[in-house]
């Protein structure tokens, strides 16, 4: 029985490259297909030659055609895109003008830009573990560690490769634990501790690019890690995302909870909704006795919900409050998360709760764009 070509191609056609999440036939990564008796010797380009998945793709290669009947071997040559196959590779995944995808019409990513009014609240924690909870629940997940200033994101990730540059407008995020995030970090030439001096614009200008120069494909979830206040970042996230929603993060203690109102009560006057609070190293049960311990004092977060529900004239639930643990703070220091590496502790399990609740919000009509422009008499 003789293998035919179209087999080849359709079983080809089930591999997805890891990194883009599309088949390689469909983007320009199949070369050539050679068969010979029961030998297929496939050719696949990649997209760079330091490909750092190049051994998932030969793998996935290989099974895939391994399973056409009467293929008894496997052969796979790797190859690199030049630059115009590089360019024709942007272009139809980007298409031929760099925009921010998630603004096209009929996206239906979910947005959450996680907030707060200062520093010290866990707010980098909680949205590394949120991404993480919500991609062992089988979702596409992202990060856009907006903190230009104080980036932490890869670190509380494990992540250690920078991203991959296809050319001058485009680059894939790197990828741990499900999760895709993009950083300040790998682009500061002198290293991780060279400073950030920075001016408005031009945290404008790097934000915009992580949202439109970052291939994320077809994302379930974007968060992004805001920086504490209600400064430059957080009023371009509401301008380059009208769509979409804050997060407040607070503590219990009430000094903290009133600055907290105030990251929020930004969300009028950018016009965006308030998803909900979330109040974190709440009350913990003593390891003696069991007595709930209130380390940083209580009803931070019902206060902001509160205070917030009233100011802007809809519901700003209290999404969930995360027991105090320490090693929420000792997991994201070795790069692997806390809701891994503790998934049944009380505060890994609030974590998740609150995930639940992000990931089955329904997707309303604000700030979508439907391309259409209204009529004018």
């Amino acid at each position: 029985m003789s293998i035919s070509l179209e087999a080849v191609y359709a079983a080809l056609g089930t591999v997805i490259d890891p990194e883009i999440r599309r088949p390689i036939t469909e983007v320009g990564m199949v070369k050539s297909v050679g068969i010979e008796g029961t030998q297929v010797t496939v050719s696949v380009y990649l997209t760079i030659k330091a490909c750092p998945m190049q051994d998932t793709i030969v793998k996935d290669v290989r099974e895939a055609v391994s399973k056409i009947s009467g293929v008894n071997t496997v052969v796979v040559d790797l190859d690199v895109m030049n630059d115009d196959q590089r360019k024709e590779l942007r272009e139809k995944l980007q298409g031929p003008t760099k925009e921010i995808r998630f603004n096209q019409p009929g996206s239906l990513t979910k947005i959450y830009a996680i907030a707060s009014g200062k520093g010290g609240v866990g707010k980098s924690s909680l949205t590394t573990n949120l991404a993480v909870a919500i991609a062992s629940e089988g979702l596409r997940v992202g990060i856009v560690d907006a903190d230009i200033y104080g980036h932490s994101i890869p670190d509380m990730l494990g992540i250690a490769n920078p991203p991959i540059r296809i050319d001058e407008s485009m680059m894939m995020p790197p990828t741990a634990h499900g999760v895709s995030a993009i950083s300040m970090l790998p682009f500061k030439r002198q290293g991780r501790h060279e400073p950030v001096a920075m001016r408005g614009p031009m945290l404008h200008r790097y934000l915009e690019s992580f949202l439109s120069d970052v291939w994320w494909g077809d994302l379930d979830i974007l968060l992004l890690d805001l920086p504490p206040g209600t400064g430059d970042i957080a009023i371009s996230t509401a301008h380059l995302l009208p769509q979409s929603e804050l997060i407040i993060v607070t503590t219990p203690q009430a000094a903290a909870a009133d600055v907290a109102i105030r990251a929020g009560m930004l969300a009028p006057s950018v016009k965006q909704r308030i998803a909900g609070v979330i109040e974190n190293m709440s009350s913990f049960a003593c390891p003696h006795c069991g007595e709930p311990i209130d380390m940083f004092g209580a009803g931070g977060g019902q206060m902001v919900s509160s205070t917030l529900s009233e100011a802007v004239g809809t519901s700003v639930p209290l999404l969930g409050k995360i027991p105090f643990d320490p090693n929420l703070r000792i997991d994201g220091d070795t790069g692997v998360p806390f809701v891994i590496q503790h998934a049944d502790s009380p505060a890994a399990l609030a974590i998740s709760e609150v995930a639940r609740q992000l990931t089955s919000k329904p997707r309303g009509l604000t700030g979508i764009n439907l391309g259409i422009t209204p009529a004018r008499n």
